[in-house]
């Protein structure tokens, strides 16, 4: 792997590929730091240290890279974009014209691009006066007894507000530089790097907690396992055979061949995780604004839904992320209109009548495959948790499944596409 890395950076044009993608990474990063017109950034210190943040809160600032509890110009990440690509995703099943465009190659791909970045703009204007208001309700740090926003003029939220979304704006075209002249996917990478920048605070948390060695070791371990799991289930594939009928066009013989449909175990990715930690995010969030008097059904909806370690909270996840794990497979992946691509280029599954039969044997090798996959997505998303609660470590430490999942999910990716560019250039590559 060391000489496959030492090829990339021999070869002249990935190398400025590679250093191209690690400083747009760079000015992401210290975008992070910069905070926003307004704040009193000595304010927000003080009262990180002093209170304790809602680990809705915390999981959100994970995402944006620390940037949202020091409500910095980056303070909303990747996150409005993500929701945004996702929302353009569903609405092609429900707006014929959405499935159209998505059908007219790369012209309708680029009109979709352009509406994702329409309603990007939309999300982060919504989020960013949202979370300075929770920021002037003193939500982010309840008890803080120091005003993070000492001026609360119309005109400085304003700014604030314009401050925010312009961020988000550039993050959105920082990611598209890497995915256009960098290296792997550009949103990818920036996730991957908020959550990576994530990983001292957190080892610092548990080392310093009690029994700090032995905890270290046990969650190193758990890790470890779970990184081993998700590479060995993100690399398999069930392989359907398809086999093309030989035809004659004009002069040549065509067809003849035999390939395979790939599906993979877990071909919802990480959304079903995103999807089901957003739902369980939102009685915690409730809690919140319920202040310091709240009734019975939000002091019930705080121990037994919102507290991540309560059975019922684990029990609504696996179930959330089962549901979501099928609803996103099947927007991704229609049998019915791979069996009529097959039909129309003469190819056909051995065993199988082409047409409606073909169909019904994708969804229900589908079916089977979600439901292992679905149950993985769910193990591996509550084993850190469950880890955290043995051990008595807090819960809120904003490092789990998901987090795993994404970065040797970039990582796999990452790495494939430098491997690709090498082996073009006769270089062996980081696998030998």
């Amino acid at each position: 792997m060391l000489s496959g890395f030492l090829s990339a950076f021999r070869t002249p044009d990935l190398r400025k590929k590679l250093l191209f993608t690690l400083g747009i990474l760079a000015i992401y990063r210290l975008g992070v730091a910069i905070p926003t017109p307004g704040i009193d950034y000595a304010n927000v210190q003080l009262c990180a240290g002093q209170t304790t943040t809602n680990s809705a809160f915390e999981v959100l600032n994970l995402f944006s890279g620390g940037a949202l509890l020091q409500l910095s110009v980056f303070a909303l990440g990747i996150m409005p974009y993500i929701t945004a690509s996702i929302m353009v995703q569903l609405l092609r099943v429900l707006i014929p014209r959405f499935e159209a465009l998505n059908k007219e190659g790369q012209e309708g791909q680029a009109k979709l691009t352009q509406y994702t970045r329409y309603i990007t703009v939309g999300f982060a204007l919504l989020q960013s006066a949202s979370y300075i208001t929770m920021a002037r309700n003193d939500i982010f740090f309840p008890g803080c007894a120091v005003p993070i926003i000492p001026d609360d003029s119309w005109y400085t939220i304003a700014i604030m507000v314009l401050t925010m979304t312009t961020g988000t704006v550039l993050i959105m075209w920082l990611g598209e530089r890497i995915t256009e002249r960098g290296v792997g996917n550009g949103m990818s990478l920036l996730i991957f790097t908020s959550i990576a920048a994530s990983f001292p605070g957190v080892g610092s948390a548990i080392w310093n907690s009690s029994n700090g060695l032995q905890n270290s070791i046990i969650v190193g371990i758990v890790v470890m396992v779970v990184i081993a799991a998700v590479v060995f289930v993100e690399q398999s594939q069930r392989r359907i055979p398809v086999q093309y009928a030989k035809r004659m066009v004009g002069r040549r013989m065509l067809g003849g061949s035999s390939t395979y449909i790939p599906i993979k175990i877990n071909m919802a990715g990480i959304i079903p995780v995103i999807f089901a930690s957003s739902l369980l995010m939102l009685p915690q969030v409730i809690s919140q604004f319920a202040g310091n008097d709240p009734n019975d059904v939000i002091i019930w909806l705080r121990d037994n839904v919102a507290d991540p370690a309560a059975p019922l909270n684990i029990a609504l996840y696996i179930v959330l992320i089962i549901f979501f794990a099928y609803f996103y497979t099947a927007i991704t992946f229609n049998p019915n209109d791979v069996a009529d691509n097959m039909k129309k280029y003469g190819g056909f599954i051995p065993g199988i009548r082409p047409g409606q039969p073909t169909a019904d044997f994708l969804s229900y090798v589908l079916s089977r495959i979600t439901a292992a996959g679905s149950l993985y997505l769910a193990a591996v998303a509550l084993v850190p948790t469950i880890t955290f609660v043995f051990l008595g470590l807090s819960t809120s430490i904003p490092f789990g499944g998901a987090s795993i999942l994404i970065l040797v999910g970039v990582g796999l990716d990452t790495v494939k596409r430098i491997q690709s560019q090498l082996e073009q250039r006769h270089y062996e590559g980081f696998l030998k």
